[in-house]
This record gives structure tokens, sequence and C-alpha cells, in this order.
């Protein structure tokens, strides 16, 4: 049996009931340590409070060899442990996927996710947001434009646009950094974008909401990571006033 049990978006308090039921009877443990990380805690912590060995697995391990997560699925019960919701990720759906042609059960068990407390936190409201995507750090010559391409599409539509922003290993991409490449980006592909919204450290006790132009944002001391950007379309009314309220200018 395979579970993907969804882990929150800070700390262990946000692992729901049946997610620890689940961790706790599970033969074998396993974290995926690539999609996101909970800044609230980490991999001992985890050991130290489920009182069990948590195997943490990069992208390779996931993605081109799961041989050892699969296999320990068909032969016991396996807790597959995501930061935020297990089946946002289309690598988790890839996995599910590959279990069911291997004949092995699979479970879910939610947790929140950084979609849905995006909406929650900027007031923008979620039927509004169109495709997301993800913003990479350059590597060399390498620098893609389809997040800017993403963000032209989203707003032509009067549609708002969510931007993941790269997490490497003990690299967080800030958001002043993401605001320079899209900039730039934007740019290059001949339109401007008028206003950003940047959340910093979602689901923690003191998250941060800041709301303005490039320079604006720039000039804002968001603190820690984890960050996430948000490029809105046209905004309405109401959505106005909850930013208002609650972001920082």
């Amino acid at each position: 049996m395979l579970w993907f049990v969804g882990l929150g978006l800070w700390d262990l308090e946000d692992v729901s009931l049946r997610g620890r039921r689940v961790i706790a009877e599970a033969d074998r443990v396993f974290l995926e340590g690539y999609t996101s990380v909970l800044m609230g805690t980490d991999h001992a912590a985890m050991e130290e409070a489920w009182g069990r060995e948590v195997t943490v697995l990069g992208r390779e391990d996931v993605e081109q060899r799961p041989d050892a997560l699969l296999g320990a699925a068909r032969d016991g019960s396996v807790a597959f442990c995501v930061p935020g919701d297990p089946m946002v990720s289309t690598t988790h759906i890839d996995l599910r996927l590959r279990a069911r042609e291997r004949g092995i059960p699979t479970g879910i068990v939610h947790g929140a996710s950084i979609a849905t407390a995006v909406a929650g936190l900027s007031g923008l409201q979620n039927y509004r947001f169109g495709r997301s995507c993800s913003l990479p750090f350059p590597q060399g010559r390498w620098n893609p434009s389809t997040p800017a391409e993403v963000v032209r599409q989203n707003l032509a539509a009067g549609l708002h646009t969510l931007v993941y922003l790269d997490i490497q290993q003990d690299r967080y991409m800030r958001i002043p950094e993401a605001i320079d490449l899209l900039e730039d980006l934007s740019a290059s592909l001949g339109f401007a974008i008028d206003r950003y919204i940047g959340i910093a450290r979602a689901g923690s006790p003191a998250p941060l909401v800041a709301a303005g132009t490039a320079d604006e944002l720039r000039s804002v001391d968001f603190g820690g990571p984890l960050h996430v950007l948000v490029v809105p379309g046209p905004l309405h009314p109401m959505e106005e006033e909850y930013l208002n309220a609650f972001a920082r200018p």
C-alpha cells in the first residue's frame, strides 16, 4: 500500500490526524525532499516526533529510480510524505500511475496547499487564477522565457498567475530576485508587469504579504523563505479592498 501524505505548509502541527495515523502505522516512511520544504521543522525533528526512521528522496529517486519506494509499497505499507498537498505536483501523479501499473493500492491524505493559501492570504479569488508557472534560477545561458509567456497569456485573459520560485539545495529564490528575472523576461517579450504580490512564509504564524510595483516590492524586507509571487490580473473591487486591508503597500 502506498499512501501519499500531505504535510501542509509550515511545520509538524500542519499534519492532519489522519496523516499522523498513516505515518504511525506504515512499515516504511519516506519524505519527498525536492518540490518544497517545511521551513518550520526539519528531517531530524520529524523522526523524533514520529518515532520513525524517515528516508529522504530526491527528484531522481522518485522520477527515475522509484523501485525502492514502489518495492516497499508492494511488500508492505508505505507513507510517502510530501510538503503541501501531495497531488498538486505532476511528479506525484506519475508516481501514483506507476504504482497502479504494478498493482499497488494507493491512498491520499490531503494537506494544505500553497495554491489555496495564496488565495486566502492575498484575497484574490481562486477561480480567477490561470495557469501557474515555475521560475527557475538561470543556469549559464539557460534562462527560459516560459514563465513570462504564461504571465502574458494570463494577463491577456484577465487572470492571475501564481509563480512558484525555485528551490535548490540550501538555496531559495527570494521575491526581489524573482521580480528582477520576470522584469527582464517580460521586457524581452515586449510587455510590462504593472503590479506584483509577494508572499513569504505562507502557513507560518507570521506570513508577510506585500503588493505593489516592481520597485516598491524590491524595497520590502520579506525575511526568510519560502517565498512565492503572484502577478495579478485586473482586480475585483473586493480583491482590491482585501489587499489594501491585509497587504503591505
